[in-house]
């Protein structure tokens, strides 16, 4: 189950999530995978709202709202990392280049 708290309250609105398990155990420890997993995240009453507003004004759930916003981060910070990672490398090659040509 995935589950939306709000802070300091006792009350939260849960969204099950599917979780797919092969059909037995011993494969399931040898593979490794699962297709998807539960996960509680704990929001403030502020973001509870927000993501709520957004999940009706966009005619989504919350969850899918979330999950967007989940894979939207881990790709632009995997694009920063690479950026980065690439600059690194690079950067040394032309450090001669680019001094002269900020003189």
């Amino acid at each position: 189950m995935l589950s939306f708290f709000r802070s300091d309250d006792a009350q939260s609105v849960t969204t099950p999530v599917s979780v797919a398990f092969p059909s037995s155990v011993d494969l399931w420890y040898q593979i490794g995978t699962i297709e998807s997993m539960a996960m509680t995240l704990r929001l403030t009453d502020d973001e509870a709202d927000a993501l709520r507003t957004r999940a009706e004004r966009e005619g989504r759930s919350m969850q899918d709202v979330a999950r967007q916003a989940v894979r939207d981060y881990v790709e632009r910070e995997s694009r920063r990392d690479l950026l980065d990672r690439v600059l690194d490398s690079e950067l040394p090659r032309y450090a001669e280049a680019l001094e002269r040509l900020g003189q």
